[in-house]
């Protein structure tokens, strides 16, 4: 009797694991096939927006607001005597690229902007200009030809002639990079699961195995792949798809070189801040900021020195940008002064934990599930948890709490706030709840 009962507790025990398995795996067959259905779905309602030709209607050399004769001042970052006179720059192109503390970038620029009630150039139904798709004049919000804007600065696939058909001939254009490596283990985490590709890779690390043979796993035509090569390459307009020895690579570089006046370093983001301060004649008090989008450190896949070689080697077109913008942005730090960019960054650091004091609940981000506050939730991956946030502190006084909102406030809520109609973006967010079920 006894070897009878502990045979039938056996023989439970089997069946329950094998139907967790199977369980599972109908889950996972179905979590699929509602994934790819749902992201070709939501490709095609994005499609059905008008894509018109325009007349061209030339826009003005400038779109500033302020009066022509309105009085120069000494550029903020600048204060040694004789230094030049300028006029702060408010019309901005920021390339937003992809995992690269652009988030962060692009509160600043919000905040900049309603301060000085500039017209942004806002995509329509969504937080991105029909990306990946290259961008066109027909997917801004209420656009008509002639029609001044002062900033433009969500995801899009760059198009430099299009863009330029969009915005004034006096544009300050602006990106930011980051090092291949560490983008790629970043992008890897947070879109990996909606690539169909990854799907295929077994083992717990995918990341590791995927590197092991990345061109048995990858197809260039899968979707979403262009977020697993080169993708600082491809989000700039260019051919992800290209070798490092291929002459249109560098053809591509001296193109972005030519158009943009200043290409951030994500590594070094408070000395590139100074720079764009400097370049745009902003003051102190315009680049004051919190790390937004932020991942907690227990997600991040440590590389080694032998798996950042396999990154590097299949994002070399990635790492040969990286590497000539790396090269010019030390350049600019030289002809800024290096110890008055020491004293700069200093001063920054300085005014950025005096906000975070007044600011923010424990003076850090914490960890989504001890997000207070459902509009301070910043966007999450599939599947999991892992962007952080922070909580408002309860007692600012009046005079601050505006302003600590806004800098501590996720993209998409910033965008609602300031009007922009995300249907498509929030129906994607309901299908994402669902998968994560």
């Amino acid at each position: 009797m006894f070897r009878l009962d502990l045979l039938k507790k056996v023989i439970w025990i089997m069946v329950g694991k094998q139907g967790r398995q199977w369980r599972s795996m109908c889950k996972g067959l179905v979590l699929g096939t509602l994934l790819t259905s749902c992201m070709i779905l939501l490709y095609c309602l994005s499609s059905l927006q008008e894509h018109g030709t325009f007349p061209e209607v030339p826009v003005p050399y400038s779109c500033a607001h302020r009066p022509a004769n309105s009085p120069q001042t000494t550029n903020g970052s600048d204060p040694r005597p004789g230094a030049p006179l300028c006029s702060p720059k408010v019309d901005v192109m920021f390339m937003k690229t992809h995992k690269t503390a652009s988030s962060t970038l692009i509160n600043i620029l919000f905040r900049f902007g309603e301060k000085h009630r500039l017209k942004f150039a806002f995509p329509s139904s969504r937080n991105d200009f029909l990306y990946p798709a290259f961008f066109q004049r027909s997917q801004v919000k209420d656009f008509k030809p002639g029609m001044c804007f002062n900033i433009v600065c969500n995801h899009m696939r760059f198009d430099a002639a299009e863009v330029a058909k969009l915005l004034p001939a006096d544009t300050a254009y602006v990106t930011i990079l980051r090092d291949p490596a560490e983008l790629f283990e970043s992008s890897f985490h947070y879109f990996g699961r909606t690539a169909p590709l990854t799907w295929k890779i077994p083992g717990e690390d995918k990341l590791r195995e995927f590197l092991r043979e990345p061109h048995y796993y990858y197809d260039p035509e899968g979707f979403n792949a262009f977020y697993l090569k080169n993708l600082l390459f491809f989000d700039l307009g260019q051919d992800n798809g290209l070798e490092p020895g291929d002459p249109r690579v560098d053809q591509g570089i001296r193109a972005i070189a030519d158009r943009f006046h200043l290409v951030m370093l994500a590594e070094h983001f408070e000395e590139s801040l100074i720079l764009l301060k400097d370049a745009l004649c902003w003051e102190t008090e315009d680049l004051l900021f919190f790390r937004l989008n932020e991942r907690k450190g227990s997600t991040v896949s440590k590389l080694e020195p032998e798996l950042r070689a396999k990154a590097l080697e299949w994002n070399a077109v990635d790492w040969k940008l990286y590497q000539h913008f790396n090269a010019t942005f030390w350049r600019k730090v030289d002809a800024y002064g290096r110890q008055r960019m020491a004293e700069d960054v200093e001063e920054l650091r300085r005014r950025n934990a005096e906000m975070a004091a007044l600011c923010i609940e424990g003076g850090h981000a914490v960890e989504a599930t001890r997000i207070q506050e459902k509009d301070m939730l910043p966007w999450q991956p599939i599947g999991e948890k892992s962007i952080m946030g922070y909580n408002l502190k309860k007692n600012v006084d009046k005079k601050h709490r505006k302003v600590c909102r806004k800098m501590l406030m996720p993209e998409l809520q910033y965008l609602t706030e300031m009007g922009v109609n995300l249907w498509i973006t929030k129906l994607w967010g309901h299908v994402r709840d669902v998968i994560n079920w």
